[in-house]
C-alpha cells in the first residue's frame, strides 16, 4: 500500500508541475496587456495597451520582459506569431482620439522578426482615421486585418506592401477578432456582440457579411483563434472563454472557464489556452478539455 500510495503521490505531483505555471505578468506593472501571440516554440508575446510596447516570455517564464519598444506612439492592439515567415505581426496605434464615442485613431501594421525583434515592414491603414485591431493567416497566406472603426477586413499578400480590400460593411463596424475555420473567414464585432462569416474572403470578391446566430447574447466579443479545427472565443464582457462550433449560421458555444476578469484575447497551444486578462495585468493559462 505505501508503494502504492507513493506512486500516486509521485503522479500528483508530475500533474502539479506540468501546470504550474498559471499566470505570466509583463516585468512593466499595471502594463496592460490587451493581445498576445505564441510562437511555434512555446514564447508568449504580450502586448501592452498601456503604452507601445511589446513583452516576451520564454516557455516556462512567469515574467515577460520587454523584448520591442515602439514608443513615443499610444500602445498595441493585435499581436500575432507567424512561424512560418518568422514574422511576429503587431498593430501599433500611433495615437487615439477618445474624446467621443466614434473613436479616431492611426494604425501601422508593424512585422517584426520572431526570434530577433528587427523591424521587417510598416504598413499604414489606409483612410485617414482608423483602429488596426487584429489578425489572422488565412490559407492563402495571406494577412487579413480588421479595422475596427470603419467596419472593414483588408489583406495583406505575402511580399506586398499595400493593403487589399476584402469587405466593407455597416454590420462590420466594430471588427475585431478574426479566425479561418475550416476554410472560412470569421469574424466578430466587439462593440455590437455580432458573429459574422465573410463569403469567399480568399477570392477576389468576397461576399457580403453572413450573421452566425448564437445560442446566448455576446458581450465584448474579442480575440479569436483556431487550433486543430476547434475555434476559440474571449468575451471580455462576459468574463467568459468559449469553444464555438459552427453549423451552417448557427453557432454552439461551450463555456471553457468563466468568472475571468476581462479576457480579451486568447490562443490555444498544445493542452493549453492562453488567456489575456486586462484588468488583472496578466495572462493566464487554462487547460484545455
Amino acid at each position: 500500500m505505501k508503494k502504492i500510495a507513493a506512486a500516486i503521490a509521485m503522479l500528483l505531483a508530475a500533474s502539479t508541475t506540468a501546470f504550474a505555471q498559471t499566470h505570466v505578468s509583463p516585468v512593466e506593472p499595471e502594463s496592460r496587456p490587451e493581445s498576445m501571440a505564441v510562437g511555434p516554440d512555446g514564447t508568449l508575446y504580450i502586448g501592452s495597451q498601456k503604452d507601445a510596447r511589446i513583452y516576451r516570455a520564454r516557455a516556462g517564464q512567469a515574467t515577460a520582459e520587454q523584448f520591442i519598444d515602439m514608443r513615443p506612439s499610444a500602445f498595441v492592439l493585435g499581436v500575432l506569431a507567424d512561424g512560418a515567415s518568422n514574422t511576429l505581426w503587431a498593430c501599433e496605434m500611433v495615437s487615439m482620439d477618445r474624446s467621443t464615442p466614434m473613436l479616431k485613431g492611426k494604425g501601422i501594421l508593424r512585422g517584426f522578426d520572431l526570434k530577433s525583434g528587427a523591424p521587417k515592414i510598416s504598413v499604414p491603414l489606409p483612410e485617414e482615421t482608423n483602429i488596426c485591431n487584429d489578425f489572422v493567416v488565412g490559407p492563402d497566406k495571406a494577412l487579413y486585418v480588421a479595422d475596427t472603426s470603419n467596419g472593414k477586413v483588408l489583406r495583406l499578400r505575402p511580399g506586398a506592401n499595400t493593403f487589399e480590400l476584402v469587405s466593407h460593411n455597416s454590420a462590420l463596424y466594430g471588427a475585431d477578432g478574426l479566425a479561418f475555420l475550416d476554410g472560412e473567414l470569421y469574424i466578430n464585432t466587439v462593440w455590437a456582440g455580432g458573429l459574422y462569416r465573410i463569403p469567399q474572403a480568399t477570392s477576389a470578391k468576397a461576399g457580403p457579411p453572413v450573421q452566425i446566430h448564437t445560442p446566448r447574447v455576446l458581450k465584448g466579443p474579442d480575440g479569436m483563434r483556431v487550433l486543430n479545427g476547434v475555434m476559440y472565443l474571449a468575451e471580455a464582457g462576459n468574463g467568459i472563454v468559449s469553444s464555438v462550433a459552427i453549423k451552417g449560421d448557427v453557432a454552439t458555444l461551450t463555456t471553457i472557464r468563466e468568472g475571468m476578469e476581462g479576457p480579451c484575447a486568447l490562443e490555444p497551444h498544445g493542452k493549453t489556452l492562453w488567456v489575456v486578462e486586462r484588468p488583472a495585468h496578466r495572462v493566464t493559462a487554462v487547460p484545455i478539455p
